[in-house]
């Protein structure tokens, strides 16, 4: 016996039948599958109840020749194929979901509108149409349409509360009174409805958070700046132009210039959206609508800004990209360890910034709020909104750090009057 003969029938022979056998099934199985899905899919979870039972019955009852339950079960196969009936033929629409307008506040009111046109030739019978928006859905029974023809549906959208509403996709729905079958089609992609958080307009230079925008000078000495610090002796090497000749000549060596670096205003505003800081929902939304207005306000001075929480970096660029993206800031669960965590992650790969805000709830102590002013240099300027919904506005100082208490948004300019 040869080699090839012993390990045919060797041990590991097994393995390699069934993993044959595994290979060809699945070649012959994936198109079957394939073909299968779009029927199966239309049977609802009633129908394979009923189609389960007509079978049962029917086996029984042949079987045991009990005639009530041939009867029920002859019943069931006609339903279903009554059933059948309805969800055949094709329907040929155009589609269009518009919003008006797509962005909005808080509260404020947003119409979207469906246009539906049979681009047929055939005239169609009546259809439902359903449209998911948000958490909710809008049902709609179209009419049977002529060749070319047209109708239109209006749809009022929740804006109670801020958020990222996504309408669509519009699907028709055509099934059976029983609800054995039903089939849909997609026609539309969803569209976004943004509702912004409630901001209130801030005095120009963000109530003097940045008051500099050309820039801040630092402690750091450097041979090449604007801000002129002091005269030093020549040192071979030295750019000749910034040698001060006019002091030059009085002491009668060579004098240059030295310089305080300066840098650019930037801004960082540090929004914690960790839930164990808020005391409830209001308080949360009122800390995104302090930092809304603050971001804003930088952005339209033209001020460099980022704004962070646990899990995004908002896009700055401009004030309407801002507000977008905060309607995205969601709760999060103990994302970070601490507060000095969450200062370090959120700010890892942004440029030290000229001033920092820290945006916290109630729950967010003084030690805290520290903590994060630690992680930042000497020269980068802290300052504390600590969002506490229905309280007085007032100051705290902590070690030095200036902790203002912001009850309401109308708070807000008259608190950052007092932190300029």
């Amino acid at each position: 016996m040869t080699q090839a003969t012993v390990d045919a029938f060797g041990p590991d022979a097994e393995p390699t039948r069934l993993a044959s056998i595994r290979r060809a099934l699945t070649a012959v199985g994936a198109p079957v599958v394939r073909a299968a899905t779009p029927v199966v899919r239309v049977v609802t979870t009633t129908g394979w109840l009923v189609l389960a039972a007509a079978v049962v019955l029917l086996v029984v009852g042949a079987t045991l020749s009990w005639s009530e339950l041939l009867a029920i079960g002859f019943t069931a196969v006609g339903a279903l194929v009554a059933a059948i009936v309805t969800i055949l033929g094709r329907t040929s629409f155009r589609v269009e979901v518009t919003l008006s307008p797509t962005r909005v506040v808080v509260g404020e009111r947003a119409i979207g509108r469906v246009d539906i046109t049979n681009v047929g030739s055939r005239r169609t019978s009546a259809t439902r149409l359903e449209l998911p928006v948000g958490e909710g859905l809008a049902v709609f029974a179209i009419p049977g349409l002529a060749p070319e023809s047209s109708t239109d549906e209006l749809f009022a959208v929740p804006t109670h509360r801020r958020a990222v509403i996504d309408a669509g996709p519009a699907v028709t729905v055509r099934g059976d009174q029983l609800g054995l079958f039903r089939r849909t089609v997609s026609w539309t992609d969803p569209i976004e409805l943004f509702v912004h958080p409630v901001t209130t307009r801030l005095q120009p230079s963000a109530a003097g958070l940045v008051r500099d925008l050309e820039g801040q000078t630092t402690q750091k000495i450097t041979n090449s700046d604007i801000a002129f610090h002091a005269l030093r002796e020549y040192v071979v090497g030295d750019d000749v132009r910034h040698v001060h000749w006019r002091s030059s000549a009085r002491t009668g060596q060579l004098m240059v210039r030295q310089f305080e670096e300066t840098r650019r205003s930037q801004l960082t505003i540090l929004h914690t959206a960790d839930e164990r800081y808020y005391t409830s929902s209001e308080e949360f939304e009122l800390a995104v609508s302090v930092t809304a207005s603050v971001a804003t306000q930088v952005i339209r001075e033209a001020t460099a800004i980022d704004v962070v929480t646990e899990d995004r970096r908002l896009r700055t660029h401009t004030a309407g990209a801002l507000l977008d993206d905060s309607c995205r800031i969601d709760v999060v669960r103990g994302a970070t360890g601490s507060p000095r965590d969450f200062a370090r992650d959120a700010t890892a790969m942004l440029p030290v910034p000229s001033v920092a805000v820290i945006v916290a709830g109630s729950r967010m102590t003084a030690t805290d709020f520290r903590a994060i002013e630690k992680f930042f240099p000497a020269e980068t300027r802290v300052i504390a909104l600590r969002i506490a919904a229905g309280e007085n506005p007032q100051v705290k100082i902590a070690g030095g750090l200036q902790i203002f208490t912001v009850g309401t948004l109308r708070d807000l300019p008259r608190v950052l009057s007092r932190a300029s």
